[in-house]
């Protein structure tokens, strides 16, 4: 194991993600479109993350990347109300 933390972190983990999952499936919507919509967020939560508590201050790609992942969420859920 080369992490920081016990290898036991990786249970609570799988269990979040299970439960994340399936609580997709509960979703009125197509579950496609919130995966995608979280997917941006947490590129945006990882950037702040990036600059928070690693210390590191993200460059321009990273905002425009951050930006277009927000963008292309925008558009799925929009897109998807206007058609």
């Amino acid at each position: 194991w080369t992490g920081k933390g016990s290898p036991w972190l990786l249970l609570p983990a799988a269990l979040s993600l299970i439960a994340f999952v399936w609580l997709l499936t509960l979703h009125p919507a197509a579950s496609g479109r919130v995966y995608a919509t979280y997917g941006a967020i947490y590129i945006a939560t990882a950037l702040g993350w990036l600059y928070f508590v690693d210390g590191v201050t993200p460059e321009w790609n990273d905002y425009l990347g951050v930006g277009l992942a927000l963008a292309g969420a925008g558009f799925i859920a929009i897109g998807h109300r206007a058609a």
